[in-house]
Formats: structure tokens, sequence, C-alpha cells
């Protein structure tokens, strides 16, 4: 049985992960932040009750902020596999907290690989890690974007995941570590958090069509990504780990779409016109923006076998289908007389 660590467990992408690696039989290891409310919602389809069954899954309080902490857990746990997938990863807050942001998504890194290092020099056990890059990374260099395009980060997350992929690509080269670097290009899920641009849509649009609410505020409409479905991007992480060679892989569909065109799909599906309910916040605008990303995954499609599933229509159908359910949940909490909290959505962008 492979072990697995995986920083950011709590995530889209690490909930995801877990799942893949519990289904390919992995024991599996999750590192979690500290907190006074649960934080594990998203890993409830994975959970098993350890006074009931065989676990599988073990979770473990740390933070990348921690350098004791990982050097601790990795001692305990002696994974054959880590996925760093643990960050500060909201663009527009980046700008805000730099420096927290640069301190878990750079230094945070550094201090991972450091304690990778250590471990492997003292067990002599081979340790493989994925490192969680980003297509932000690419920020204003121009379209298609592959493994060559050099970076022109846009933002202070965009600079921090530049810094821990060269730091990445140096322990590679210095002390002949298994590093790969995924660059994956925007991956939603019905997982995703409320703030982020695509979440904040499909949630919005779908509480609009109950009429729990008659506003959606968003910033820069005209920025196209490439988009695809976290499900399937998982996967190609745990491709790049079963590689002869580590290596850097852009992952993307090779699509790019505006934010307009997600809104059209999405109000499409609730039967609304966004046009009558969405609205400007300058708020919600980037001091520097990137505007078009679009990948070109071929080197992952040859050398991997990987190719995205879920199409962007059916991705959208997801999330909305799954909002709407949350919605008509709140609609009937709303009717019985109970308060219906927003969490602030109209406050952070």
């Amino acid at each position: 049985m492979k072990t697995a660590l995986i920083t950011g467990i709590t995530g889209q992408d690490g909930s995801f992960l877990a799942e893949l690696l519990l289904s390919k039989g992995y024991e599996v290891h999750g590192i979690i932040r500290r907190a006074s409310t649960f934080n594990t919602d998203r890993l409830d389809a994975a959970y098993a009750d350890p006074h009931e069954q065989k676990v599988r899954m073990y979770l473990h309080y740390g933070d990348l902020s921690d350098g004791t902490g990982l050097r601790r857990i990795l001692e305990g746990v002696k994974p054959d596999e880590i996925y760093n997938l643990a960050a500060q990863s909201h663009v527009r807050v980046s700008f805000d907290q730099s420096e927290y942001t640069a301190d878990v998504v750079a230094t945070g890194t550094l201090r991972l690989l450091e304690a990778v290092r250590d471990s492997v020099k003292h067990t002599a056990k081979s340790v493989r890690v994925y490192q969680a890059g980003s297509s932000e990374m690419f920020g204003a260099a121009p379209p298609p974007q592959r493994e060559s395009t050099p970076f022109y980060p846009r933002s202070p997350y965009a600079a921090s995941k530049v810094a821990a992929h060269w730091y990445s690509v140096n322990y590679r080269e210095a002390y002949g570590l298994f590093i790969s670097n995924g660059i994956l290009f925007n991956h939603e899920s019905p997982r995703r958090g409320e703030t982020f641009v695509t979440r904040k849509i499909t949630r919005g649009l779908t509480r609009i069509a109950q009429g729990l609410q008659e506003k959606l505020f968003l910033g820069n409409l005209d920025a196209r990504r490439d988009w695809g479905y976290a499900g399937d991007y998982v996967e190609a992480m745990w491709m790049m780990l079963q590689m002869p060679e580590p290596g850097d892989y852009v992952i993307a569909t090779g699509e790019s779409r505006s934010i307009r065109d997600f809104l059209d799909i999405a109000a499409r599906y609730c039967g609304l016109d966004w046009r009558k309910s969405v609205e400007l916040d300058p708020r919600y605008l980037r001091p520097t923006e990137v505007d078009h990303l679009l990948g070109d995954a071929s080197r992952a499609r040859r050398e991997l076998g990987w190719t995205p599933r879920m199409s962007f229509e059916e991705m959208v159908k997801v999330m909305v289908d799954s909002d709407m359910e949350l919605a008509r949940q709140e609609l009937t909490l709303a009717n019985a007389g109970h308060r219906v909290i927003t969490r602030g959505r109209a406050n952070v962008s």
C-alpha cells in the first residue's frame, strides 16, 4: 500500500485528490490548519469513522508556515508521495495580504522541500513530490501558454507561485529529488470556494432564480480563462508522480472563454437574463489584470496520456445544478421562518 501526504487536503483539489488516491488503494494523510470551526466538509465523502471500520485517511494539524511541524509530520507519516496543494490561493486577496501569501505560497513550499530533503537524507527513503503551480504564473505572457512560455506574474499570488516553481526545479536539480511541477489552468467544480468568480456566479444566479437575492456584483467580465473540471485535473497530478522521471507539465483544455461566456451559460441553465441582475463593482477589479490565459497541454497528452473528460458546458451545468439545490434548501428554510446567512459574499471579491 502506497502512502500519500496531501497539504491543502480540505480544499477543492485536495478533496478530489484524496478520493482518487483512496480509490487506488493508497493510505492518505492530510495536513489541515487548526480552526475553531469544522473546515473538513469537502472530505465528508471520503471520511470513515475510526470506531467502525479500518481507516485509510488520517488528518494532521500543521501549516506551511511551521517548518518544524512539517518535519514531524513527515517523520511520522513516511510518505511515498507528497502533493503540495496548500496555499492562500485567492488572487485578489493576495494584493491585500501580500506578505502572508508570499510566506505560505513561496516560503512555505521551500520549508516543505527542506523537510523532504532532510527526510530523504536521513532515511534514504525515496519520496516523490508534486508541486501545484498555476496558470497565473504566466500572467501577461501572450497565449497560448506552454511549459516553455516565460512567466510574467501579475499578482503577489502569481509571483509567489513562480518562486515556488523555481524552488522546486532547483531542489530537483541540486539534490536529485523527484519533484514535478503541475502548471494547472483554471479548474472548477461545485466544491470551489464561494468567493471565486465561477462559484460566485453559480451561487448568485441560483439564489436570484429562487428569489433569495436581487443583484450579483462582479469585477472584470472580459477576462478570458481556460476552464476545466477539477476532478479531471487531480488525475493529472497523480499521473505526474507515476512517471519514470520528474518534469513540468501544463494541464489545460486548450479552450478559452470569458467571464461573460460563463455568465451566459450559467444564466441560461437558470432561466435568467444575467444583464438584469449583474452589476460592476470596482472593488473586485485587480490592480494588475491577467487578460487572457489559454493553455497548451500537448506535452501532458503526449507523455502522460492525460486529456480532460468534462466539457466546459457540462462543468457549468454541474455547478449550477449543485447550487440550485443549495438555493432551494435555503428557500425552504427562509419560508419556514429561519434566517438565511449568506456569509458575507457581498464583501469579498
